[in-house]
């Protein structure tokens, strides 16, 4: 195997595994954070999120500072439209039908959750199925372009990164100090081997910080849905997957890390860079929430659950698999990736999203918990 792919799935790997068992020691969830917000007006988990994003956009900038991040913004990161908002809003009906999101249901399924089994199948479906109109969805993102020659609001406006970045650094670490200070960000909790929401939110940011400066991008993984979706679709139906212009896109085409030569990659079903990114990442999320869950005698799957429950996982799933394509990019890579380097994609994406969660809370209490 080529050294370079070597250490990326090796450090794929390890910030997986170190990312799923610091997720369920501290239940991180980004699904919770903003249904708690419209179910219960509960704002203590998004705060932990704005934590990650502040502690985030201090590492990117200061690892580009240093020379260790090489490329920004990373690869991937294509022109904002309104795709990326309409993306963003169904993403966040999904991810609260879905009770986790893209990667909180990697956790929770190692951990031992059902429920969240059934979302990633539901997940893998709705990737595979966003193929059947990707040139219409493509088609429409074209045309809905907002500014074509910049990725990031620095690019846009013709600054320096620091000069923006700085200053929302000090304003977060400042609202942050204040919330520290009147207790907001910490709560009591007896349970075993529990740590703090804002500690995981920290480790987090570091690991994400690792895969920029390591891999050449941060923490992503919804690619690799499409690839799994489409790889288990070619086993029916292999002519139809193989004419389908989606699968056959390689958008991936960048010098990774310590690398003298690009590598590439592409949502079919092909073992590719994309690949080797992204499944030791899975892979590692649910090893290491599985780890963390037999070590302190948490690991207990239950398997009679509500059938409104299971379809509303399942129904959210799809909806979570067709809108991380529809977005380019799920929460993961537009809110800990996107947002700390101001990507306009990502901007828009979390737009979307905040409305999308709402209606899908009113949906949850309505059609689901009742």
């Amino acid at each position: 195997m080529d050294p370079v792919i070597t250490l990326i799935v090796a450090v794929s790997l390890m910030v997986g595994l170190a990312a799923g068992f610091v997720m369920h020691r501290s239940d991180f969830c980004v699904t919770a954070a903003f249904r708690d917000l419209f179910l219960f007006r509960d704002g203590f988990l998004l705060r932990q999120m704005l934590l990650l994003v502040v502690v985030s956009m201090a590492l990117f900038e200061a690892g580009r500072l240093a020379g260790l991040i090489e490329q920004q913004p990373f690869p991937l990161l294509g022109a904002p439209s309104l795709a990326n908002l309409a993306g963003g809003f169904v993403f966040g009906v999904g991810m609260v039908l879905a009770g986790g999101c893209v990667v909180g249901s990697l956790y929770k399924l190692g951990a031992g959750s059902v429920a969240g089994g059934v979302a990633l199948l539901g997940m893998l479906a709705g990737s595979a199925a966003y193929a059947e109109f990707h040139p219409q969805w493509a088609a429409f993102s074209r045309s809905t372009v907002l500014v074509h020659d910049a990725r990031t609001v620095p690019q846009w406006l013709g600054v320096s990164p620091t000069m923006l970045l700085l200053p929302l650094v000090a304003l977060g670490a400042l609202w942050l100090a204040r919330e520290f200070r009147v207790g907001r960000m910490v709560r009591p909790a007896f349970a075993r081997g529990h740590l703090s929401p804002w500690r995981a939110a920290v480790l987090l940011a570091l690991l994400g910080f690792m895969s920029y400066a390591l891999i050449g991008m941060p923490m992503g993984i919804t690619t690799s849905y499409a690839k799994i979706g489409g790889w288990v679709e070619s086993l029916v139906a292999p002519e139809h997957v193989a004419g389908l212009a989606y699968f056959s896109l390689q958008p991936l085409d960048y010098t990774p890390p310590l690398a003298e030569r690009p590598i590439r990659g592409g949502p079919g079903p092909a073992l590719d860079a994309i690949a080797a990114i992204q499944f030791p990442l899975i892979a590692g999320i649910v090893a290491g929430a599985f780890v963390s869950a037999r070590r302190v005698g948490e690991w207990r799957p239950v398997w009679r659950l509500p059938q409104r429950q299971l379809v509303s996982a399942l129904a959210g799933g799809v909806l979570l698999g067709l809108a991380a394509r529809m977005a380019a990019g799920c929460n993961v890579w537009h809110l800990w990736g996107g947002l700390p380097i101001l990507a306009l994609q990502s901007l828009l994406f979390t737009a979307g999203l905040l409305p999308g969660a709402w209606v899908g809370a009113r949906l949850l209490a309505r059609f689901v918990i009742r």
